[in-house]
Formats: C-alpha cells, structure tokens, sequence
C-alpha cells in the first residue's frame, strides 16, 4: 500500500513539517522584508497616499531574491493542499492568491517604514515565487509527478505528430519572445522623474567633488558622429543648435545658472555660498567641497524624457582640481541621494566612472560600473560626450577618435550572469521536457526535437542580443544557455523513467 506522506509532509515532534514550513516561510518573509520594524504614521496619512507610495521600481537582485523567498511558502502549501486532497487544478490559483495576498500586506506595512519602499513589482515577483514553489513539489512528490506526466502522455497532442510540431513551433517562438524581453534589462524606463540634477555632490552632502564645470547639456536622442565631431571640434556649435537639446546650462558667465531651454528650474547653491569673485572664472563654475549646485526642484523633464525614449546624450567641461578625488566623486548627478540615482558622471581618482540606473545596473547603478582611465590625470578643461542607446555607452574625450565603448550586457558580473541565463533557459528546459514527453511514441520526432529544443534556444537568444544590442558573441554564454535547457529537460526525462520503473517494480 502506498504511503500518502509526501516527501515534506512527516512530522516532526507532532508537527506536520509543511505547516511548519509555511509558518517558518511568513516568519522569515515578514524579517526579511519588515526589519527592524520601525514602522511609524505617515505625515498627511491617508489611504490615497499610501498608495501613491506604490511608485517605486524592482531591479534584478530585487526580483530574483523576490523569487527565491517564496518558494518555500507555495513548496509547503501545495503539500498541505495535496494532503488534505485539494484538487490539482484549484492548488494553482488557491497558492499564486496566498502568495500575492501575503506580499500585498507586506508591500502595504512597509509603506508605514522610513527605511522600506513599497514596489508593487515586487508582488507579482513573489507570486511568480509561490507558483514555482508549487511546481518544485510537484516534481519532488513522486506520486504526483507521474500522475501528472501520465496525464501529459495521453494528452491531445500526444497522439498527432502535426500537433505536436506545431507545439515545437510555438516553443520556438517563445523562445524569440523571451530573447525580446532581454530589452527590458536595459532599458530607462526605471528613472525617477523626481531626482534634482545636483552639479558637485550628492543632495546628502557627502560626495563632494572639487573642480571646474563650464557647460552641462542633455538630449534625449544619441546625437549623429558628425554633430558630435562637430560639438568637439567648436564649443560655439551647441550655441546655435539649442533644438538639438533638451537642457542646456553654460557658466562662462556671471551667476549664470538658469537652463538656456527653460525645461529644468535653476541651480541653486548648496552648503557654503562661495565668494562672487572665485565663484566664476574662464574655466566655468567653481565647485567645492562646502559649495554645489542643485537643481531648484526636480529635472523631472529631462528624466522624463530620457526615460520614454531609453536613450540619451550628456555633453559637458569640466576640469578637476584634484586627480586623487575618489568616492567616486560626484560631478554631475541625477539623483536621490547617495544610494538612488538615475545617472553620475563621478572621478575615482584619475578615472572618469558612470553609473547608470537599469534594470541589470540596480536603483544605485553600481552593479555595473563604466570606468574610463586617465581623464583626470591633469588638471585641464576636458570636453566630454556620453551617449546610450541599447545598452551601448560610448564616452568621447576632447576627441572624436578618443572614443570608449562599452555594452553593459558583455559586463555583466558572472554571478548576475548566471542568474540572468538561469531564469531565461530553465522555464524552457521544462517546456523542453514537456514536449519530449508529449512526442515519447514518436522516436525519431522525439530525437529531433530534443536536439533542436537543446541547441536552437541559446542561438536565438544570442542573435537576437547581438542583433539589436551590437553585443559581442560569446560562446560561454551559448554555452550557459545550452547547459540550462539540457539539464532541465533531461533531468525531468530521467526522473520520469527512474519513478516509471519503480512503480513497474512495485506493482
């Protein structure tokens, strides 16, 4: 007679281990995301406005972290739901509403906490994990699995090879609309339109930088190699092209701090107001370690508009007065703070470093840091020009031809790497595995299509990066994606046939 205990659902000191999973999950879930629990009331508390805190944005981190911490929450549900023999199809939509409601109430009190931001992003992320926890049970729980996979295998699908290829065609094109999606890793679209621009330091006061800036320009479009040679090649060019920008701030002038488009308010100075007669030489504007500028409200034009658009050029001079300025020091910011920004152009001692706030670069824009050598090795008035587009950064240094390009996705770090791939190729080695057993009566069908479901998805999605993205190819990355999708479907083929076997065994 077959036991009906599952793998989790012993007991332990009389507890049944999946209730004590689920209750050891909230706990964890409620730490994890409500510590140190220094909730307090709002300024003008209504409900209006608690809501209207809901605005904040999820990174990669944030989403894969969101993912994991509910796992075991949908792992121990779906065990007690399977013991008290809740029916198969009820589970599903019963443990995504437990997981989206139990992250609503967090999402909610951590409005009520200085220290938290409520993203309402992160409620579909964690209901995206209870889903998977339940799946994971369902793959671990033997009885269930081949339940399931005997339901597979008798299917609609199974018993026609021209549904079945037509089901291969619809894996491929999901694999092209999950090769797509990779755009949204690098897009703008997370900017906060209400971060100030602050020339010199950060809103804190804590990232001083010491040196010169004459002009500070933006446009919402990456500007052609001939404008920028043409920016590089005469100063004055930008003084009769203003339809070309969208913020314009020049300081060869006295006290002259007012955007030349009228798009953004004035700058304002910060900390000590510096002595008129320093305040503005033939280099520009002088910042300090006690004087900055920032922006009288928010540069909410220019975010917004960089942030439809997902691309921009910053054209500025500047001169350091220090080449061993580190921190990195802030010369021009989009920011919030020191923590949350849109954009920084900052000095790491003789280098000039970016940080820019995508999806893959995280709200601080420091999991993916631009360096360029040797920019401030002197004390000169350098011209500079930064464009972004598609993931692609280009930085131009008093020349044309002194040009350095980066591709954010090529820099990604490995452990993000390996996340990245992970979550890409996993659900489709589980579709794989799907169809293999879908086509398990159609041998040389079943062959060709685990050769083609294996190999065709990392060359998709490579493509499609180096297609839209300039990216460079990469065998490791065919290599991660060719490795996840294989492991995946193989090991639900092999745990089919080893669990088949032991039930033939068993009678």
């Amino acid at each position: 007679m077959r036991n009906n205990n599952t793998p989790v659902t012993r007991y332990f000191l009389g507890f049944a281990i999946d209730k004590l999973l689920v209750i050891g999950s909230i706990i964890t879930i409620a730490i994890a995301t409500l510590y140190p629990f220094n909730f307090s009331i709002p300024q003008n508390f209504s409900v209006g406005e608690i809501f209207a805190s809901f605005d904040n944005t999820s990174f990669f981190n944030d989403q894969v972290n969101n993912v994991l911490l509910f796992m075991p929450l949908g792992f121990g549900l779906a065990s007690i739901f399977q013991r008290i023999k809740v029916k198969a199809l009820l589970q599903i939509p019963l443990v995504i509403i437990a997981g989206a409601s139990l992250s609503f109430s967090v999402e909610f009190l951590q409005a009520f906490l200085p220290s938290r931001s409520p993203t309402p992003a992160d409620i579909l992320n964690n209901a995206i994990g209870a889903f998977v926890g339940l799946g994971c049970f369902y793959i671990c729980d033997s009885h269930s699995f081949l339940k399931i996979i005997g339901s597979i295998e008798n299917s609609y699908f199974s018993n026609s090879s021209k549904k079945t290829i037509i089901l291969l065609v619809g894996y491929i094109l999901l694999t092209f609309g999950i090769g797509m999606s990779w755009q949204n890793n690098i897009s703008l679209s997370e900017w906060n339109a209400n971060f100030p621009l602050i020339l010199g330091n950060e809103t804190t006061g804590n990232r001083p930088w010491q040196g010169y800036i004459s002009q500070i320009s933006f446009a919402d479009e990456v500007v052609s190699d001939i404008q920028i040679q043409r920016i590089l090649a005469n100063q004055n060019y930008l003084f009769k092209n203003q339809d070309l920008l969208i913020a314009n701030y020049d300081f060869n002038g006295k006290n002259n701090y007012r955007d030349k488009t009228g798009k953004l308010p004035d700058l304002l100075w910060q900390g000590e107001l510096p002595k008129l007669e320093n305040s503005d030489t033939v280099k520009g504007v002088i910042l300090t370690s006690n004087s900055w500028l920032k922006s009288a409200d928010s540069a909410k034009f220019v975010n917004q508009k960089i942030s439809k658009k997902s691309r921009f050029t910053v054209i500025t001079t500047v001169a350091s007065a220090n080449s061993n300025q580190t921190g990195p020091a802030r010369i021009i910011s989009l920011s919030g703070d020191s923590l949350h920004r849109n954009l920084t152009i900052g000095q790491e001692k003789q280098n000039l470093q970016l940080r820019l706030r995508t999806p893959i670069t995280g709200q601080n824009g420091s999991d993916i840091n631009i360096n360029v050598p040797n920019v401030f090795s002197d004390t000169d008035s350098h011209q500079i020009v930064i464009t972004y587009s598609k993931a692609i950064v280009n930085v131009y240094v008093d020349r044309y031809d002194n040009v350095y390009r980066f591709n954010l996705l090529d820099l990604l770090p490995n452990n993000q790497k390996v996340f990245s791939y992970a979550i890409t190729f996993l659900p489709l080695g589980l579709c794989l595995a799907l169809l293999s057993i879908i086509s398990k009566r159609k041998f040389h069908l079943n062959r060709l299509i685990l050769i083609i479901g294996i190999l065709l998805p990392s060359l998709i999605v490579e493509s499609i990066l180096i297609h839209l993205n300039d990216k460079n190819l990469s065998l490791i990355n065919l290599a991660f994606g060719i490795f996840f999708t294989a492991c995946t479907a193989l090991f639900l083929q092999v745990r089919t046939a080893l669990l088949s076997k032991n039930e033939l065994i068993n009678g």
